[in-house]
């Protein structure tokens, strides 16, 4: 920025976009609700000059929404196992959710607390809060249900996925709202899914499309590849394209694929397409620990056996 440009802009944020009155003292100016390019003494100038800042404010909005969508999250949604503080995987397979205190951890924690407890002869209990694990479906859910009256969203999204696998989509709809409402990300995720499909509420694009955007700006990669898929399929490939990269550097399978497949089309750079392998190598690796890797082993040979885990 030049030296003229930045001045003009300072002028612009110090002094009133209508007036010309200098914010201090008791002038206090407020920024443009939209965006960060001016601002005003009063609500009387914003009004007089609306039309004037009309296109100007309109073009910086969507600087502004493109900066916060695409900024690639620093992990997604699901966050550290709060046992060994390790990234979890985005695989649901590897990790579990504990209905007594709302807590997912990841298999390598749980496989280490059971093998203590074989050894040792003690009592099944959550490895995070230690309470004795609940030994049907019944004592779960009521411990989840306990975990929803205190208002706890990862419970309520929990609750609403159990009510949405039984076909009761109102009740799963009910439930999702109110922990989005409370800022869970998979809630979001799950209500774009009803409002695109009309499950227990009408389809509407619109809505859809406003919590996947929730639920991708705060690091969820599925929705992120959604998204991307939307954009592609109205033949903004550009946007796609920042969106498949996005979700691949958070280790999304599907979403490096569609980079791979675009960047052969030659939509994506040599460069991208490079950064994109490298980013979802090192979310892969990030999740990777020596008691997860024994824990997997486990899984396959009991696999083998016709078990699970």
């Amino acid at each position: 920025m030049n030296a003229a440009v930045k001045s003009e802009s300072d002028t612009k944020t110090m002094c009133c976009a209508s007036c010309g009155i200098a914010g201090g003292g008791d002038i206090i100016l407020k920024k443009c609700d939209d965006c960060d390019l001016v601002k005003y003494c009063s609500i009387k100038c914003q009004k007089e000059h609306g039309p004037k800042h009309k296109e100007e404010c309109k073009k910086r909005a969507a600087e502004l929404y493109d900066e916060l969508l695409f900024q690639q999250p620093e992990s997604t949604h699901y966050g550290d196992c709060p046992i060994c503080c390790l990234p979890l995987s985005i695989d649901p397979k590897k990790s579990g959710l504990y209905s007594c205190c709302s807590k997912q951890i990841c298999r390598g924690c749980n496989y280490a607390n059971t093998k203590r407890e074989l050894e040792g002869k003690l009592q099944e209990k959550c490895p995070f809060c230690r309470k004795a694990m609940p030994e049907t479906d019944e004592e779960f859910n009521k411990q989840l249900m306990k975990r929803v009256g205190a208002n706890d969203p990862f419970a309520m999204c929990q609750m609403g996925t159990e009510r949405y696998k039984a076909g009761d989509y109102n009740a799963a709809f009910e439930y999702w709202t109110k922990a989005a409402a409370l800022g869970d990300v998979e809630a979001h995720f799950n209500l774009s899914i009803l409002y695109r499909d009309g499950q227990g509420v009408e389809k509407d694009e619109e809505r859809a499309l406003h919590h996947s955007i929730e639920a991708a700006i705060a690091g969820h990669p599925n929705a992120r590849y959604n998204l991307a898929c939307v954009e592609e399929e109205y033949g903004r490939v550009d946007r796609a394209v920042k969106h498949y990269i996005i979700a691949a550097k958070l280790g999304h399978d599907k979403s490096l694929e569609s980079v791979k497949n675009l960047y052969k089309a030659g939509f994506v750079s040599k460069d991208d397409f490079a950064a994109a392998l490298r980013g979802h190598q090192a979310a892969i690796d990030a999740t990777k620990s020596p008691q997860r890797e024994e824990a997997a082993e486990l899984a396959k040979r009991l696999c083998a056996k016709g078990r699970v885990i």
